[in-house]
């Protein structure tokens, strides 16, 4: 959309951009917007309408006055509605570069999901109401369309006459019923006993509703005066709402009584084009736009691209997002596309144990910061308390880091958003500048910044020992150097090196290995972390020297596959290497048993009659989508037994986005709440597939007193059902 104040499109060929101003083409659609309406008026005075037997006299018993009234009035608002879009577009433009061109299929499949309201159907409650009203006025509209298409034919062309019309009559009445349904299950909802997660109601949110309804109820009193100006007759039964109305006006005020309705309605639908680009209303528009906008290059699992900081000699004035033109157009406009609908908050395993953050507000008060300092006066995201102000483009004025820094980036807002707000990628965005522009971090954060730019591991521990695990194998395992190959690299990462826990893991997964007869071998002190810890708390310069020295490394001596037991190393080599060069084959170790399983070369024991709970790691399922491969490892090793929370709605453990190295001062500790859900399935294992998690959750079983069950990593539990030792 913008590229600062334009947007960069191009094509597959990356031939030379071409630079569109959006706010201008937009000026430009209000123009024209303007000038048509005026013309469809004009068109319809070149003829004399004749009135058919059966269908309704367009404009009938309205004065020409107010007839012309109607299509100056129409035209100003439509132009007025499409600058206020304007002035929000040009706030857009105000953020950096992100391009969002390509990727056509994909688009308009996540628009067509958008319109069609299955985004919004995954919560049937708030799927039906939206959907009632969003179709109801869609088709109320399209009708208004048709009538003035209807309107401007010559009159041999004309088609709304007859059986035609008689249809036309009953789709609107039913239409009409079900948007005005609609509007009653949203007032409901709001106000009678609204879910926690949407009791942020507004004055606007009346308002809206409001319009909406009165101009449905005035539509229908329209329809019921008409058919009692002219007589009731019989085939305007078909208006099947508006014909029993009718009864309820005399004829003889029917004729004052329709224009009056008429003028209302006209004025309705001006205040409905005006609080469309200024009431969260703007969603209808902002929203399917968004899902449209949301396919990209970049893996899910992936922080936004940074330049080589190491290297590079014309660097940004700030690293991250302080202020409003450092976030991209994209991410501003987020803002707006933004339903409101608390979702995100809804899942948030931060805001749920009670931490200050919420990820819906750190989207509206980013939008506040942004519309509140835009050069052009725009309305924020929702309408702002009457003590809340905004003296600058800092948008910590209103976030604050004790929020930031409560995120555990498990991406459950971002999955669950019905409109696809990318939630996270502002929130990391804010902790490298943070991080890195203002050494803002929990204290705890310093000794792992220590651990990792001195000893290249975030324990702490020395690189010679990496390899110490092996001792406890009865056969070599060997390590990549000169002459020495393998198909696979196994990548221990710290945890599986360092880890007391998490080494009993290393050595099941390598024993499972040798078992099947996998080529594979490790690095050993050549093994470096990834740099996950550093970069999802915003230390991209210390990332980015790990990062860099790895892919060094692994293209030095030709690696082209990697098995990991980490889910974090497996995204930042997957996802994230390739930023800087290193593109690799990863494969996740629940990934390669359950090959390993399915093709005979690792065979359970019979009787695996074990209840087992399987615990989704965030940054393997909803980061990767691997969801299925852990599940057929537990299902080869006992009976598997679901949490309420699980697969893509699964709940976090509370160690990811570096979590892992910080404590929990506030509220209920996440694994806590995790380990309680998982006992109470009544499994006798909780099965888990990442390091962290597996400490997380046995800390968090030991702590609530539950000894009985233990927590397991998948390659252990293969490998007592598989192995003889």
């Amino acid at each position: 959309m913008a590229d600062t104040v334009t947007e960069e499109v191009q094509d597959e060929t990356e031939s030379q951009p071409v630079n569109w101003n959006v706010f201008q083409l937009m000026m430009g659609l209000a123009a024209s917007a303007l000038v048509g309406t005026l013309l469809l008026w004009w068109l319809g005075t070149l003829s004399a309408e004749e009135h058919p037997e059966v269908g309704r006299a367009v404009f009938g018993n309205i004065p020409g006055p107010l007839v012309a009234l109607f299509y100056v009035g129409v035209s100003v608002f439509i132009a007025l509605s499409i600058y206020l879009f304007a002035l929000r577009v040009k706030n857009y433009e105000r953020g950096a570069t992100e391009r969002r061109s390509g990727l056509w299929k994909q688009r308009l499949k996540r628009f067509h999901e958008g319109v069609s309201m299955k985004t919004l159907l995954e919560d049937p409650g708030a799927g039906i109401m939206h959907s009632a009203i969003y179709y109801g006025f869609v088709v109320l509209f399209l009708g208004t369309v048709t009538l003035e298409i209807d309107h401007l034919l010559p009159n041999n062309l004309k088609f709304l006459h007859g059986g035609v019309y008689q249809v036309y009559s009953f789709i609107l009445d039913l239409f009409a019923v079900i948007y005005l349904v609609g509007i009653g299950l949203a007032v409901a909802r709001r106000y009678g006993k609204p879910p926690y997660r949407i009791r942020k109601t507004k004055a606007e949110d009346g308002w809206i509703l409001a319009t909406l309804g009165l101009i449905g109820i005035t539509g229908l009193l329209i329809e019921a005066a008409r058919i009692s100006l002219i007589g009731r007759p019989s085939w305007e039964v078909w208006s099947f709402v508006g014909y029993p109305l009718s009864f309820l006006v005399p004829e003889s005020i029917a004729s004052g009584t329709h224009q009056v309705f008429w003028v209302a309605h006209a004025g309705l639908f001006g205040a409905f084009l005006v609080i469309l680009p200024t009431t969260k209303l703007r969603h209808m528009i902002t929203s399917p736009i968004n899902l449209a906008l949301s396919p990209r290059e970049r893996p899910k699992g992936a922080m936004r691209e940074m330049p080589k900081l190491l290297e590079a000699t014309d660097l940004p004035g700030a690293i991250g997002a302080s202020r409003v033109g450092e976030f991209t157009w994209k991410q501003l406009f987020d803002t707006d596309a933004c339903t409101m609908c608390g979702r995100c908050t809804s899942v948030c395993p931060a805001n749920t144990t009670g931490k200050a953050l919420d990820p819906r507000e750190i989207v509206l008060k980013l939008g506040e910061v942004a519309t509140q300092t835009a050069a052009d006066p725009v309305s924020p995201p929702l309408s702002m308390d009457g003590e809340l102000t905004v003296s600058s483009d800092l948008v910590f004025e209103r976030i604050t880091s004790e929020e930031l820094w409560a995120c555990t980036t498990c991406r459950a807002c971002d999955e669950i958003c019905p409109v696809d707000i990318e939630i996270v990628d502002k929130i990391l965005d804010m902790r490298r500048y943070l991080s890195l522009m203002e050494s803002d971090f929990p204290s705890e954060l310093g000794k792992a910044y220590i651990n990792l730019e001195n000893s290249s591991n975030v324990y702490g521990m020395a690189q010679a020992n990496r390899a110490d695990w092996t001792s406890q194998l009865n056969f070599e395992i060997k390590r990549l150097g000169p002459g020495i190959t393998a198909e696979y690299l196994y990548w221990i990462g710290c945890a599986g090196s360092f880890d007391d826990r998490n080494v009993k893991v290393t050595v099941a997964t390598a024993k499972l290995l040798h078992e099947a007869g996998i080529d594979f071998a490790i690095l050993g002190a050549q093994e470096l972390c990834t740099g996950d810890p550093a970069r999802r708390t915003g230390n991209e310069y210390v990332f980015q020297g790990l990062a860099l020295q790895n892919i060094s490394t692994l293209n030095d001596l030709g690696i082209t596959k990697i098995i990991t037991q980490c889910p974090h190393c497996f995204n930042t080599i997957g996802n994230e290497y390739p930023q800087f060069g290193g593109d690799y084959e990863v494969i996740h170790h629940s990934e390669l048993l359950m090959k390993l399983v399915d093709e005979g070369k690792v065979i359970p024991k019979s009787g695996g009659d074990q209840k087992v709970t399987f615990h989704d790691p965030c940054y393997l399922g909803r980061h990767n989508d691997v969801f299925i491969a852990p599940r057929e490892v537990v299902g080869a090793v006992g009976e598997l037994t679901e949490m309420p929370r699980n697969g893509t709605d699964s709940f976090c453990c509370g160690a990811g986005g570096g979590r892992m190295w910080m404590e929990e001062h506030v509220g209920k500790k996440v694994n806590i709440e995790r380990a309680e859900e998982a006992v109470a399935t009544g499994a006798d294992v909780i099965a888990t597939g990442c390091p962290f998690c597996y400490v997380m959750i046995d800390d968090g079983v030991k702590e609530i007193g539950r000894d009985d069950v233990q927590v397991k990593d998948l390659a252990i539990l293969l490998a007592e059902q598989s192995l003889n030792d």
